[in-house]
């Protein structure tokens, strides 16, 4: 599941729809064009709270997924730990896949459980 939210970043790069970098994802926040602001998981507490509070203030989806050295290899650049995506359709199936990916790892907690019969 994670490698689809990686391909789906991908594609939303590809198609002009993203930026990526703190100073670039604060520029855009303040223009309104942000749909869906993404922080990695591996992030700094300032760098989180820093843009979770401009996320809230503006009413814009904050979601944490990923590594920063990983997203940073997929967009070309050393390290990322924040983009934001201007495209509201992609921004929405970007947020539903972060929302399905995370659910499904914390909802069975890696094993399966057999049931035996009684």
């Amino acid at each position: 599941m994670k490698d689809r939210v990686y391909s789906f970043i991908g594609l939303a790069m590809k198609a002009g729809r993203l930026v990526s970098g703190g100073e670039a994802c604060e520029r855009a926040i303040r223009r309104g064009s942000v749909f869906l602001l993404v922080v990695s998981e591996d992030a700094s507490d300032n760098t989180i709270k820093r843009f979770e509070d401009a996320c809230k203030y503006r009413g814009i989806p904050f979601r944490r997924f990923g590594e920063k050295e990983v997203l940073g290899k997929l967009l070309g650049k050393k390290v990322r730990s924040v983009f934001a995506v201007t495209d509201i359709r992609l921004a929405r199936n970007l947020e539903k896949l972060i929302d399905e990916q995370k659910g499904r790892r914390n909802k069975h907690g890696g094993e399966l459980i057999e049931q035996k019969d009684i």
